[in-house]
């Protein structure tokens, strides 16, 4: 979530709450939401994302990335080369696909871990979490990038 990518720490954590939401994993939710706002997402955006993606207002170039990962996430089964291509055209390459889908997976596991131990968290928690995973990194330790 921190090592170089072609998308930005802010993108994939975006990425991390839009999959946690389309799960309804209200914990991880919460949390990478608080996390993408401090990187600089619009709390606006992040909500009216699991609204309707199409009419969110975000980067045209994260919306074929986001579908693609919202598809992985709700009908893995029906992700096509058509999709991928989708996201290439946008204007991403090989790599930023594999680390957005490398994110997706990562998250829907850890809903699906969360979600399956009844683990829950207040919006207090999640503040405090978010804040903390942006301001030390995954491993507790200061950001390196």
């Amino acid at each position: 979530m921190r090592a170089p990518s072609p998308l930005s720490v802010a993108e994939r954590e975006l990425i991390a709450a839009y999959v946690s939401g389309l799960n309804s994993c209200d914990y991880c939710y919460g949390v990478h939401k608080v996390t993408a706002e401090r990187f600089g997402v619009n709390e606006q955006t992040l909500t009216d994302m699991l609204a309707d993606l199409e009419a969110a207002d975000m980067d045209d170039r994260m919306r074929p990335l986001l579908r693609y990962v919202g598809k992985l996430t709700t009908a893995p089964a029906r992700v096509t080369p058509a999709d991928a291509s989708a996201v290439m055209a946008a204007g991403w390459d090989e790599r930023a696909l594999h680390d957005a889908v490398s994110v997706c997976a990562l998250f829907n596991f850890m809903n699906r871990f969360v979600n399956g131990l009844g683990i829950t968290a207040d919006d207090d928690y999640s503040a405090v979490s978010g804040t903390r995973l942006a301001d030390h990194g995954y491993a507790g330790l200061k950001n390196l990038m």
